[in-house]
């Protein structure tokens, strides 16, 4: 089966380039069918490739595929390879197993929309290149697959290219702000490959691996520093998280997949790639636990003011990736992958659900002080948020709570003061998540227009959501000791950890955990439900008065957009004007401007020698004969 892995990359291609060039002749459920279709597909083979990996020792559960010599300049190799390890196998199961229902679910969400055969094309585009991120062997394969899951976002993020609102503004600004941004990353990315080759003489990962003890601790720490340039760009961790909640101005299949199983986890996949070269660069690994850390908190404290629904569920994805960098960063990679697949699970499944909200709502409503009771009118996209809700809070036996702790765990050996922040902003996730479920769910009907006309989404847009409501609530069970334990079968890729915690440290981190999940839950239900006539209702008001100081600034995401609006944009804005006025038109143009006055000048003096008269001419002529002589007599 090893041998067939390129059949992975080969059905999003197909899928993509049928609907691409036929599409048109096959109406949306042939369209649909295509594209869901090869995705499917793709999860077949990788569950192919998932058992050829399984029935291989544990300690050889890696394979090369070559397909093909690809960039071969001198010294310099670049093959065109499949690298096949518990790490890319994980991965493409997520991506295509996630992808192919958000596929299936697309297909009813997007019903009846003019573009529909240029949104699966784009769909299953993005599906291939974070494929060929995840599975190249080497990092100039990665870096094709990187740049084309960068394309492919600002293509589905601007998809609704001609519309614009107050939320979002021109949807297609938010396209490109996610792409400018990301370069900044990519800038980051493209150092560090031409440092490692330079430094190593090669750019396959196992070579590398094996090469890297030649580095000096100071270029394994430059290399990391510029690999946590690219991944804070495209995972959206500090200062380069900007791009993120913008990205909700695509589809809502769009912020499923984007923010779910595919883009966003890309950095966090290439740091787990590259550990061997973070165990070289233990100062880099510290930069990036504190980003991580830093940013998991700041984004939970925005989501906390959040009233769109999806921009809630975006800033809960960047606070969950600052978990997943917070892990990378402890060297904890097996439990950061693990709570990648977790969080695919239930935040595919969150924000699938607000798409059933926003497609049941009139106008797409997304304000939550809008809602209010909507369980009523929509009992099955209640209970499918309601576990998504109760995942991403880490309440006790969840999928959440077993992927984050074990994060918080391995953090706690690391630096305790990363730990009182991962933990505290445990207690801020719980609590805008029920937060969001009790506004939006619970309570009374605050706009009596959106509530008459709510109306439940149909089959094809809550089947899909089920199975995800399963893995969401089972996906804990993937890193039990007594099933599959994802933490031993990822040590052939990731490496074995160099903490193991003990059984007593172990529960008790657990056991305050789960409280600290619960109190967040108690606390929002006092504050959303009960109000002050409890105390837990009192209690909450009280904590709500002790951090209202900070609600400005979170509701106004602590103003970095304005802060890169007047320190960065706008002066690099000026001196582009400059630019423009003084060296573009003054000197650039003003250089061509005179060359083209001189030769007009030139041109209407030689004008008047050509009048039209004869002894003009004959003189001319005559002049001309007498140069000639004195040329040669002079000459002579």
């Amino acid at each position: 089966m090893l041998d067939l892995a390129w059949l992975i990359l080969v059905f999003p291609s197909v899928g993509a380039l049928i609907n691409l060039f036929v599409g048109d002749k096959l109406r949306e459920r042939g369209i649909h069918i295509v594209a869901s279709g090869a995705v499917v597909l793709s999860f077949v083979v990788s569950l192919g490739l998932f058992f050829g990996l399984s029935g291989l020792d544990e300690h050889h559960r890696t394979a090369t595929v070559h397909l093909w010599d690809w960039i071969t300049i001198g010294s310099f190799t670049a093959p065109a390879a499949l690298l096949i390890d518990p790490l890319s196998v994980t991965m493409a199961l997520v991506v295509t197993g996630v992808g192919a229902l958000i596929h299936i679910y697309a297909g009813g969400y997007m019903h009846g929309e003019q573009n529909f055969q240029r949104f699966f094309v784009y769909l299953n585009f993005f599906i291939l290149a974070m494929l060929v991120l995840i599975l190249s062997n080497n990092f100039v394969g990665m870096f094709v697959g990187w740049e084309g899951v960068g394309l492919a976002s600002y293509l589905l993020i601007g998809f609704y290219f001609d519309r614009h609102d107050e939320s979002y503004g021109h949807y297609a600004d938010a396209g490109k702000k996610a792409f400018l941004v990301n370069r900044i990353g990519d800038f980051g990315m493209m150092l560090a490959v031409f440092l490692i080759w330079t430094s190593v003489g090669t750019v396959v990962f196992e070579e590398v691996s094996l090469g890297a003890g030649a580095l000096t601790t100071g270029a394994a720490t430059a290399v990391c520093l510029l690999l946590l340039l690219a991944a804070t760009g495209k995972s959206a961790q500090l200062p380069l998280f900007v791009w993120l909640p913008d990205a909700m101005a695509g589809p809502t299949p769009v912020s499923a997949l984007i923010h779910a199983a595919t883009m966003v986890t890309a950095g966090i996949y290439m740091v787990a790639r590259t550990h061997f070269l973070w165990e070289l660069a233990p100062m880099a690994g510290s930069l990036a636990a504190w980003v991580g850390g830093l940013t998991a908190l700041l984004a939970a404290s925005i989501a906390l003011t959040q009233v769109d629904l999806k921009k809630i569920l975006a800033y809960s994805t960047i606070s969950q990736l600052g978990f997943m960098m917070l892990g990378v960063g402890v060297g904890a990679y097996a439990f950061a992958i693990f709570h990648l697949v977790t969080h695919a699970f239930f935040k595919a499944l969150l924000f699938l659900a607000a798409g059933n909200v926003m497609h049941g709502l009139p106008d797409g409503e997304l304000d939550i002080r809008k809602m209010g009771n909507l369980r009523a009118k929509m009992p099955t996209t209640y209970k499918l948020f309601l576990i998504g809700a109760a995942a991403l809070a880490g309440l006790p036996l969840l999928s959440g709570f077993f992927s984050k702790d074990g994060i918080l765990l391995h953090v706690a050996n690391f630096n305790i003061l990363l730990y009182l922040i991962g933990l505290f902003t445990a207690l801020l996730t719980a609590f805008y998540s029920f937060r969001a479920v009790f506004m939006a769910f619970w309570g009374e009907a605050r706009d009596q227009h959106v509530h008459e006309h709510a109306h439940e989404s149909p089959t094809v847009m809550t089947a899909p959501l089920w199975v995800l409501a399963v893995l969401a609530v089972i996906g804990g069970a993937l890193n039990l000791p007594f099933l599959l334990t994802l933490e031993h079968y990822l040590e052939a890729a990731v490496g074995v950890p160099a903490f193991h915690p003990n059984w007593t440290m172990e529960v008790v981190l657990l056991v305050v955990s789960a409280v600290v999940a619960v109190a967040g839950v108690g606390l929002a239900y006092g504050r959303y439900i009960k109000g002050s006539s409890t105390a837990a209702g009192r209690f909450s008001a009280g904590v709500a008065r002790l951090v209202g100081p900070f609600e400005p600034l979170a509701r106004n995401k602590w103003y970095v957009d304005e802060i890169y609006a007047a320190w960065i944009v706008g002066p690099l804005l000026a001196l582009s004007d400059w630019f423009n006025e003084v060296v573009d038109q003054g000197v650039v143009d003003g250089a061509v401007n005179l060359v083209g006055q001189a030769n007009l000048a030139l041109g209407g003096a030689l004008r008047k020698v050509h009048n039209g008269l004869v002894p003009t001419y004959a003189l001319s002529v005559f002049c001309g004969v007498v140069a000639l002589l004195l040329w040669f007599v002079i000459g002579g």
